[in-house]
């Protein structure tokens, strides 16, 4: 009767697992290297034609010193911005109920998917001389948003603020209700709990958040252009000044080149950095 049962002796076990790959057919390989390299060759041809020799030059020339300024400076304003406005839609829909949270999750999904070229008309309907919040502005103050540097940043927050919020979401739903429920019986306030126990147990999706925010802001381009034009110094940021001298005007093809390589840079330095605050990115 045992000699009738299959050898389960540890050797023979061992040699029928499989790899540590898994159940994956190895043929899936090719596509997926092929892949691999389409994401990969074109960055490694962007780098190849970097002129090294000149970059510092082509990076302070002051078309890029003037496009890499305005890129920053408003990326700042309006990660600040989204901070503010984020902070508050994460908390609303990671403390909402289930069919009300995946109502406003669609909402403030949807500029991740959609055309940028699209947000760029909206907000030019919305602010424009004629749509309904332009037209008071103007009428009112005299104020004319479109085609200026407020314009450059409600673009940017547009698109912007979706990561902000989904990653603190995330991180503020992950983090449970236990330790709020704690400090209430311990009689904390809600402004203290929201301060000493809600924001620092979402410290990481925050930080996280913000890193992608800002990256999105300083890389954006379709609202910009539709939005708030293509002026040098005024709304020409480093997306627009690289498209512009691949069109035969605007800065040259060495500082274009130069600031592709310096976003491309800063793309790599915000994946790195959200990483290392992803929780368990140590181990």
């Amino acid at each position: 009767m045992a000699s009738a049962l299959p050898d389960a002796s540890p050797r023979r076990t061992a040699r029928r697992s499989p790899d540590a790959g898994g159940f994956v057919p190895p043929i899936l390989a090719v596509p997926a290297i092929v892949g691999l390299a389409l994401l990969v060759v074109p960055l490694t041809a962007l780098v190849a034609r970097v002129d090294w020799t000149t970059l510092w030059a082509d990076i302070t020339s002051p078309e890029a010193v003037s496009a890499l300024t305005l890129s920053f400076v408003t990326g700042l304003i309006a990660t600040a911005v989204c901070v503010v406005l984020g902070v508050p839609m994460a908390l609303a829909i990671a403390r909402s109920g289930p069919r009300a949270s995946a109502v406003l999750r669609a909402i403030v999904t949807v500029p991740l998917v959609l055309p940028p070229m699209v947000g760029g008309v909206a907000l030019l309907f919305l602010f424009g001389r004629t749509g309904p919040i332009g037209a008071a502005l103007d009428a009112w103050w005299g104020v004319r948003i479109p085609f200026t540097t407020a314009a450059v940043v409600l673009a940017q927050v547009f698109v912007a603020l979706p990561f902000l919020v989904l990653a603190l979401e995330g991180a503020i739903r992950t983090s449970g209700l236990e330790y709020e429920r704690t400090a209430a019986t311990l009689g904390a306030r809600r402004w203290t709990i929201l301060r000493r126990v809600t924001l620092p147990l979402a410290a990481p999706g925050l930080v996280a958040g913000v890193i992608l925010c800002f990256a999105r802001a300083i890389g954006e381009f379709g609202a910009t252009a539709l939005f708030a034009g293509n002026a040098p110094g005024v709304t020409q940021t480093m997306p627009l000044a690289i498209y512009t001298a691949f069109n035969g005007s605007g800065v040259g093809r060495g500082p274009a080149v130069a600031l592709a390589l310096l976003l491309l840079v800063t793309a790599i330095a915000v994946l790195l950095l959200v990483r290392a605050w992803r929780p368990g990115a140590q181990r």
